[in-house]
């Protein structure tokens, strides 16, 4: 079995990492706490983007220039890893203009969550991990304490374990597999693309915001009827945050009973309520790498094999 998609090295103090906006527009003033915690607290050298600063209409700057800020740093050799400023929309205009030559050549970690979905999924595609974990605006957030240090974990190669509650839509069990997944919209978006993502045997874990119930309903049909959901070893549910319903009639499922609902005919185990997603505790997980899925009457654990 596959004991995970090729590594980059990872993090040592005094390495240079390199930040930008490769979607929506940014403020700038909302990345200087992350930018701090980068370079005062992890002892990292930052190189930062014109896009942290330039914007088009919703965009941090037109295809060209966002995709010319990714390309610099995908070719620049003495970057070793990328970290997403913010999401929102936009990555997936811009991934199949990228060129990955220079990046094969020194591998180097990709950072993000939300739209950045699209390039760590293609990262995937291409053979390499990379890491769903909070972005620069959000590193300092309050309540995302924990969060900050699974990334900073995976970033420098500690082992990583996750522990959380029981939940009653939870199905025990134990599974191994490859950690894969990302934005449920995204996941949807990517099927039949050069991006889609390859979920079979994998554990595969799902997050999304501000989406309409039914329409996750028509996302969670998607991956079904696509055959991403019917060979996975396991399944890890995280937060689904600022649902909306439809005013009269309303839909009649929760987020969490919908997706139950899209799987009851499966017997892999299922990990609900999972702090992964667009919330201040966004734990940190290395996407591409072999982990054991752990459910039981008890509540979820998902351990990570150490510096794997």
């Amino acid at each position: 079995m596959t004991l995970s998609l090729l590594l980059p090295p990872y993090l040592q103090p005094g390495d240079t990492v390199g930040v930008l906006a490769p979607a929506s527009k940014v403020s700038y003033d909302d990345c200087v706490a992350g930018l701090h915690v980068l370079r005062n607290e992890w002892h990292l050298n930052v190189v930062e983007c014109p896009t942290l600063w330039s914007e088009y209409y919703q965009y941090s700057g037109t295809d060209q220039q966002r995709r010319d800020d990714m390309q610099s740093l995908l070719d620049n050799p003495d970057v070793k890893a990328i970290l997403a400023a913010r999401g929102g929309y936009g990555c997936s205009r811009i991934v199949d203009d990228l060129d990955f030559t220079a990046f094969e050549q020194s591998p180097k970690w990709l950072v993000g969550f939300s739209d950045l979905t699209a390039l760590l999924a293609h990262l995937g595609t291409l053979g390499y991990a990379s890491i769903h974990g909070p972005m620069v605006k959000t590193m300092a957030h309050e309540g995302g304490e924990q969060a900050l240090e699974s990334l900073r974990k995976a970033l420098f190669g500690e082992s990583m374990a996750y522990s959380v509650p029981a939940h009653p839509l939870n199905r025990p069990g134990i599974a191994d597999g490859l950690v894969m997944g990302g934005n449920l919209c995204l996941l949807a978006h990517l099927v039949g693309s050069s991006s889609e993502v390859d979920t079979q045997g994998t554990l595969l874990f799902i997050e999304d915001i501000n989406e309409y119930l039914y329409n996750i309903d028509r996302m969670m049909i998607q991956l079904k009827r696509a055959g991403k959901l019917q060979n996975l070893a396991g399944l890890i549910v995280g937060q689904f945050t600022e649902v909306r319903d439809n005013s009269d009639p309303a839909f009649g499922k929760t987020a969490y009973e919908i997706i139950a609902d899209h799987t009851q005919e499966y017997s892999f185990p299922i990990c609900f309520d999972f702090p992964v997603g667009h919330v201040a505790d966004n734990r940190a997980l290395p996407v591409g790498l072999m982990a054991t899925l752990d459910v039981s009457e008890y509540g979820g654990q998902l351990r990570y094999p150490t510096n794997s």
